[in-house]
Parts: C-alpha cells; sequence; structure tokens
C-alpha cells in the first residue's frame, strides 16, 4: 500500500460559530499519521474540526503498510467510519479505542456535533494489496502487489466503463464521453439516480492521480483539454491492459433505443 489521501472538505461559512475554510488534502505513506481535532496553540492537528463538541485532540490516522488506523481518543463519543459505496455499511469506533483497522477503500469518518448535522472528512486508500495467484501453492517470497489495483464494484469502475463503452462496441476509434454523456448514460443505473457532474468528474481525477498514477499531458492547462487527455490516458491504459473488456458492459444499464435518445435530444435541445 502506496498510502492514503485524506480529504477535508470546505467548511460553511453560514454557520454560526463555523468559519469558513479552503478544502485540506493530505497524503500519508505508510508509518505516518495525522491528528484531527478543534486543536490549539498547544495542541496543534492536521485536520482542524470547528465544532465545540469535537475535543481539540479528537483522533488519529496511522498508515500501516497495508491497511490504515483510526484512533478515537475521545472519553465518550464514538465516531463512524462510512463506506459510502457499501449501502449502508459502517463501523462504530468506540470512545478510548486505539489503532482500528479500517477495511474500506473508500472512507467517511463522521463525528457528532450538538447542531442538526455531523463533521466529517474523507480517507481513499487505493493500493489495496492482493495476493499472487501463480504463487499461493509455492514457497511464500516477496510478495507481488497489483499494478492497477482497480475494485469492480465500486462507481468509479462504472465511469470507467462508461469512459471505455465506445471503443469496446467499436463506435468510435477516437471520441471518449464527456461528462454529461456519462451522467446521461449511467442516469439508468440503480446506484447513480443522483449521479452529478462534478461527481463524475472527482471519480475520473481519482482514477486518473490515484489508481492509475497518470499527468496532464504537457502543455495542457486547467479546463477541457486536460481532463480530455486524461479521459483519453485512462481509455487507452484500461483498454491496453484489459482492465476493462467487453463482459464489463453488462454492469452498464440497457441502452436507450435509438428513436427515443432522438426524442431525448430533441426535448432536451428545447425543439
Amino acid at each position: 500500500m502506496s498510502g492514503i489521501v485524506v480529504y477535508l472538505p470546505r467548511r460553511n461559512g453560514d454557520v454560526a460559530g463555523v468559519p469558513s475554510g479552503d478544502p485540506v488534502t493530505l497524503r500519508l505513506g505508510p508509518g505516518e499519521t495525522a491528528r484531527f481535532g478543534r486543536g490549539s496553540a498547544t495542541i496543534p492537528v492536521e485536520l482542524r474540526l470547528d465544532d465545540e463538541a469535537i475535543s481539540r485532540l479528537a483522533g488519529e490516522i496511522r498508515v500501516t503498510d497495508d491497511h490504515w488506523q483510526l484512533s478515537n481518543h475521545s472519553a465518550t463519543q464514538s465516531y463512524l467510519v462510512e463506506n459510502p459505496e457499501g449501502a449502508g455499511e459502517y463501523l462504530r469506533v468506540p470512545p478510548r479505542r486505539a489503532g482500528a483497522p479500517i477495511p474500506f477503500e473508500f472512507s467517511r469518518v463522521v463525528l457528532p456535533t450538538r447542531r442538526n448535522t455531523t463533521v466529517a472528512f474523507q480517507v481513499f486508500a487505493p493500493d489495496h494489496v492482493y495476493l499472487d495467484p501463480d504463487g499461493m501453492a509455492g514457497q511464500w517470497g516477496s510478495r507481488t502487489v497489483t499494478a492497477y489495483s482497480l475494485d469492480e464494484t465500486a462507481l468509479y469502475f462504472l465511469v470507467l466503463v462508461a469512459l471505455c463503452e465506445p471503443r469496446l462496441r467499436d463506435e468510435s476509434p477516437v471520441a471518449v464521453p464527456t461528462t454529461p454523456q456519462i451522467v446521461e448514460r449511467l442516469r439508468g443505473h440503480v446506484a447513480c439516480g443522483r449521479l452529478k457532474a462534478r461527481a463524475v468528474s472527482s471519480h475520473i481525477d481519482y482514477l486518473a492521480e490515484e489508481k492509475m498514477r497518470i499527468s496532464a499531458p504537457p502543455g495542457h492547462g486547467s479546463g477541457g483539454p486536460r481532463r480530455n487527455g486524461k479521459r483519453e490516458t485512462l481509455v487507452g491504459i484500461a483498454l491496453r491492459f484489459g482492465l476493462v473488456r467487453e463482459e464489463h458492459l453488462a454492469l452498464l444499464p440497457p441502452r436507450a433505443a435509438p428513436r427515443v435518445r432522438e426524442r431525448e435530444w430533441a426535448r432536451e435541445s428545447g425543439s
């Protein structure tokens, strides 16, 4: 496991007593830690959570070789670790629990507050380790890790399949679907009824930066060309290495008939 990414979204400045702030992203490697809580001049924390119900030092994240651990420093409050893609799956980390191992690839750490909202941050653990099938019956040597560790049940994989679909179906040798086209293509999936363009873009960035570790093509700035370059590279890697294959198309919702699509496009364009 090469490490994890911790993301604290932008804080809402509209809530009384909660200052606004920029989002925070931390990258931690094996053996590294990050502390979270309200913090103070004498108790520094890497993730500052601004709520009076949260301890100055609420807890700690520690990265090991093959997973990450959560310690709860509160004497009274339990924390939840949710799997956003696990149909309600979660872990409860009780008060004073040290080093609770977290198995999820995507996690949302949720802390209770005295208001009607909670405080949360996200943890992404992109490089899970898998056994080498060829070596399971023989001598154990140095372990083999997967070059591209993809979870075929995750939403990001569904986005990748939608990106690759035209080329898998030989419909287009060049074009890669745009974000609105992916949103439309996945709309009929049970897990994608509320999927937004911003979420699709986030999944594409996650695939490119964490899963396949690619960078933007040289000479491309921010915006459309850069993102199109990412899409092209993602599709190229996925198809060349067989990460997405024809059988994965069954994960996508059924395609609308051509006449139905034409009526939908006409309605959306106002004609």
